[in-house]
């Protein structure tokens, strides 16, 4: 090992084919190459963790680990760096890293879906088309000013043949990579605003585009005189490939999968097909990946798809991927750069790199009449480069096209795109800050003739059924219509860009019905409910929208969600569902965290639909309960019932709790967050002014008026009283109540029994009624109002098993 390339080795071999021979494997070659691995994994999985905070892709994390490896830093100990990477086993890594790129390839076509491409409006084309035609004019005079900038240097001197370093100079700063993307949306919480839309379709289209040019112009650079020859060949092997070959495995395939008969042995047809397909891309002089990629592309999208990236996606990413793209940080000398005295300029000439996919986005931009900041930020995201920029990196570093500069000074540029987006983004954006403009996001302060928007998420069809039930029921009119925003909530369980490439579309448009995933399954059939609720009902407009998140921050994305769509008022499902004994049973734990991590910081008001057959209650004959104790979230709850209670059949009975007495008392430790009450403080007296002032509107306008609409006092002196007069209420049937969540109470009553709570997103009367000891059959809605704090949950959001029996001995 030299003292400039570390990742160079001066070997003598007598016999090539010797090393096939050997009979040492498992005393040697398996050792070497095992701790390579895990030397590579191990702290590649490190970095990732260090650079999460900071949104980084797993790409810069894998360089990282051979970045640490070059002479600046553990590189200068010989002895460490040979026991990791000694000269008798660069060979097995190179090998294996080189067959884990080619299945990367595989899955980057696997996940393309050339019918979206083909089917995406002018302006994702445009921004994407524009992003790459500005590089390829202007990036051949920054390596003109590069060469002379640098000029001519004994110890670190630049490439001869400057034809072949212009192509691949070009074709790097034009790419542009969809699964990078795809993950830096997914970070940034930006996947599902219309900006995020736009940059997933245009990173789509431009990543095509770049194989395209990957496949075409590559051959020149390599080839030479023979390039067109490989070139044309190249082209009728795909040709072949997609109008041949795609059939023929689309009828095998789809025969298989209606038969359920896949199993792995035939999975390793797949398997093989890639190594043929990357053998024949090679033997015609392109590079492998040409072939594995389209191999990957023609092979059916949907069910299929998920199955093999499913299987292979974990040990192709996870443990042979991370060998190829080290090897890029070793290679990276960054003293070739610090080492002249015309370093600011070449760090210029390397900013200067950055900004031309921005510059190209910027202008397109501006003219669709879209604002500054939304362009730089698109051009931001478009300008993510991932592993087609390293890929031919490494062909001009194994070529000798670039020299030890110029590969340091694109591979700088490449990764200062990647790494600057998000921390950028995170600067001049700030999403999060847009929540605070708006105080007015509820259903008290709506105008009677502005219209409702609601988001409604839903994880399953049954709660899509139960969602349109409550919807229903909201008095739709033309006076005061809905806009109803069905949001499909999907789990991030593998690649980002595979399963976002599967949902930015309606599905049915793209596959047969046989062949879609099971989450594509669901979101037809959810579509399908909710668009009957849209041609039942004229005043309701109805758009299905799905979320693919990780379900730890997919609150975020609602917020997102409900913050563009202008929406008053989102719609959470319970985490429990009814069984066929009539009792209340946990389907996922999860959905429970996300409602509490919802209604800690959501844009507008949030409801917790607790559904007991809701559905099956006929909507002529509705009988909704309010009970009413004060502050902002019950008069939320009884905004919204006053709405329904406009619905012809409806029966709205308000039951207002006075408390009196010791119930009276004021908690003095109510904003201690360890109990998970509240996180505002409120002025009492101020919030009892307001809540007399509602309910006497609301007496004025509707119960005199009205011989379907009530209005009761019950009064309670001390927490015992509290289940006792729910009980009494119960007696009376009613389809549902609606109640506020309480979070803002800060009576020494409710502080008590909040202590027993099982389910605190319901806070103390929700959690009552919905609790199976109480015994009601009616359905509940709990309101939390938005603009008043918010929920704070702690570490006890699952009470002891003592505190929750004592509770329901009470109730």
């Amino acid at each position: 090992m030299t003292d400039t390339i570390p990742a160079c080795y001066n070997i003598s071999i007598v016999n090539p084919n010797q090393f096939w021979k050997t009979d040492k494997v498992l005393k040697t070659e398996l050792p070497i190459l095992a701790i390579q691995i895990a030397f590579t994994v191990v702290l590649s999985r490190l970095f990732s963790i260090i650079y999460k905070p900071l949104h980084q892709t797993r790409l810069i994390s894998q360089i990282s680990v051979g970045f640490l490896l070059t002479p600046p830093l553990l590189g200068r100990f010989m002895p460490f760096f040979e026991f990791i990477f000694p000269v008798n086993g660069i060979i097995n890594v190179e090998i294996l890293s080189h067959i884990g790129l080619i299945y990367y390839a595989f899955l980057s076509g696997l996940e393309m879906n050339l019918n979206t491409i083909l089917n995406v409006n002018k302006k994702a084309t445009s921004i994407a088309i524009v992003g790459i035609i500005f590089p390829i004019l202007v990036a051949p005079c920054l390596y003109a000013l590069f060469r002379k900038v640098y000029g001519h240097v004994m110890m670190f001197p630049l490439e001869e043949n400057t034809n072949n370093a212009y192509i691949l100079w070009t074709l790097i700063l034009t790419v542009t990579s969809f699964p990078v993307v795809a993950h830096t949306l997914s970070e940034l919480k930006l996947l599902y605003t219309g900006l995020g839309k736009e940059a997933l379709t245009a990173a789509m289209i431009g990543d095509t585009y770049g194989w395209i040019l990957f496949t075409l112009f590559v051959p020149f650079s390599i080839n030479g005189k023979g390039a067109i020859y490989t070139m044309l060949c190249t082209i009728i092997f795909v040709v072949v490939c997609i109008f041949v070959v795609r059939p023929l495995i689309q009828w095998f395939i789809d025969r298989k999968a209606n038969k359920d008969e896949w199993n792995d042995n035939q999975l390793l047809f797949i398997i093989m097909g890639v190594l043929a397909c990357s053998c024949i891309s090679d033997f015609l002089g392109a590079h492998a990946i040409v072939g594995a990629f389209t191999f990957g592309l023609i092979l059916p999208h949907g069910k299929f798809a998920e199955l093999v990236m499913s299987i292979s996606d974990d040990c192709v990413s996870g443990f042979l991927v991370p060998l190829f793209f080290s090897g890029t940080g070793m290679r990276l000398m960054l003293i070739t750069i610090f080492s002249q005295e015309s370093w600011p300029f070449i760090i210029m000439i390397i900013l200067l790199l950055c900004a031309l996919k921005i510059l190209g986005t910027l202008f397109v931009t501006f003219f669709f009449g879209i604002r500054i900041r939304d362009g730089l930020t698109l051009g931001l995201i478009l300008n993510n480069k991932g592993a087609m920029a390293l890929i031919m990196l490494n062909i001009a570093w194994d070529r000798t096209i670039f020299s030890v500069p110029t590969y340091a000074v694109l591979t700088s540029a490449v990764l200062l795109m990647t790494i600057i987006v998000s921390p950028i983004i995170n600067a001049i954006y700030k999403p999060r800050q847009i929540f605070e403009q708006n105080k007015l996001k509820t259903i008290q302060k709506l105008r009677v003739d502005a219209e409702l928007r609601i988001i409604a998420c839903v994880h399953n069809t049954r709660q899509a059924a139960s969602m349109i039930s409550i919807i229903e029921c909201f008095n739709p009119t033309r006076v005061s219509p809905m806009h109803v925003f069905a949001l499909y909530l999907v789990e991030l369980t593998g690649r980002v860009a595979a399963l976002v490439a599967a949902h930015i579309r309606k599905p049915s448009s793209q596959l047969g019905e046989q062949n879609l995933t099971r989450s594509q399954e669901e979101l037809e059939s959810i579509h399908n409910t909710f668009d009957g609720l849209r041609e039942t009902y004229n005043a309701i407009r109805v758009e299905t929208l799905n979320v693919v998140s990780a379900y730890t921050t997919i609150h975020e994305d609602i917020y997102h969600s409900a913050d563009e769509k202008r929406t008053s008022l989102i719609l959470l499902p319970f985490h429990k569902q009814l069984t066929l004994e009539g009792s209340l049973e946990v389907t996922n734990v999860v959905y429970k965290d996300i409602n509490q991590n919802v209604m800690q910081g959501a844009p507008c008001s949030v409801g917790i639909f607790v559904d007991r057959d809701f559905g099956l209650v006929p909507k002529m004959n509705l009988h909704v309960r309010v009970v009413f104790v004060g502050g902002p979230d019950d008069r939320e709850a009884l905004a919204i019932a006053w709405r329904m209670a406009g619905r012809s059949g409806t029966q709205l009975s308000l039951v207002r709790i006075l408390l009196l007495g010791e119930a009276a008392e004021v908690d003095a430790s109510v904003h201690n967050e360890s109990q998970g009450i509240l996180s505002a403080v409120i002025d009492t007296d101020k919030e009892k002014e307001l809540d007399e002032e509602y309910i006497s509107a609301f007496r004025l306008t509707t119960v005199h008026n009205s011989d379907i609409i009530s209005y009761s006092e019950i009064d309670v002196y001390s927490d015992e009283d509290i289940p006792v007069v729910l009980k009494e209420i119960e007696k009376i049937d009613c389809d549902i109540y609606i109640v506020g969540q309480g979070n803002c109470r800060n009576s020494k009553v409710f502080s008590n029994l909040l202590e027993w709570c099982e389910c605190l997103e319901l806070g103390v009367i929700g959690d009552i009624l919905v609790s199976n000891n109480f015994g009601s059959r009616s359905s509940v809605l709990v309101v939390q109002q938005y603009g008043y704090g918010r929920m704070v949950c702690g570490n006890n959001l699952n009470q002891k098993a003592t505190n929750k029996g004592m509770f329901e001995s009470i109730v």
